[in-house]
């Protein structure tokens, strides 16, 4: 299997970055960063197409039982950007696929917050599911609670966020990368072109 897609990727290179591709989308990240560092943990303008996929896991995961119900709004929130980052690996497409995986770690600062209130609950929740009203909805909450972590929700919170950052500034330097390596393979190709 390694083998196959050791051989797929050695015939499949990646598409080239552009300096188009590195300004513009390296100006996209670097203002979306500075946007979300200043909301430092606040909802951000993406956390409306996170919270619709979230929200979407709960009932999609239900018939799994009652812990894959409360589990299920994360894991289709995280699953989804990162299945796209696969897909476009394969593709090889350098923009999309870094896209697609700096809004999946993106996804994580979003998750630190819903964490990070299990106890205080001050967050507004939303539900699709209803309830009675007589149970917590909160999921981090009900998580934390099952696992015996409830008391640490805001250290693990606060862990999730720094692994959240670093993936993104990850997912830019890799940006950063591939346009090296095109400008390095462009210019092979012109010295090869002119000894001919």
């Amino acid at each position: 299997m390694l083998s196959a897609l050791r051989e797929y990727f050695e015939d499949h290179p990646w598409r080239a970055v552009t300096s188009a591709d590195v300004i513009g989308w390296g100006l996209f990240y670097l203002l979306f960063m500075f946007y979300a560092a200043a909301k430092n943990g606040e909802f951000l303008f993406i956390d409306f197409a996170n919270l619709v996929i979230h929200e979407a896991g709960h009932p999609l995961f239900s018939y799994l039982g009652d812990g894959a119900t409360v589990w299920g709004g994360t894991i289709l929130q995280w699953f989804v950007p990162f299945a796209l980052a696969t897909y476009f690996v394969f593709q090889r497409q350098v923009t999309a696929f870094v896209f697609s995986l700096f809004f999946f770690f993106e996804n994580w600062l979003y998750t630190a917050t819903y964490m990070a209130d299990a106890r205080a609950q001050a967050l507004p929740l939303v539900s699709i599911g209803g309830g009675d009203g007589d149970e917590n909805m909160h999921d981090w909450y009900n998580i934390f609670s099952r696992l015996g972590v409830l008391n640490h929700d805001v250290q693990i919170a606060h862990f999730i966020r720094v692994c959240g950052w670093i993936g993104m500034l990850s997912c830019v330097a890799f940006l950063m990368w591939r346009y090296y390596q095109s400008q390095k393979a462009e210019s092979l190709a012109s010295v090869r072109t002119s000894f001919q």
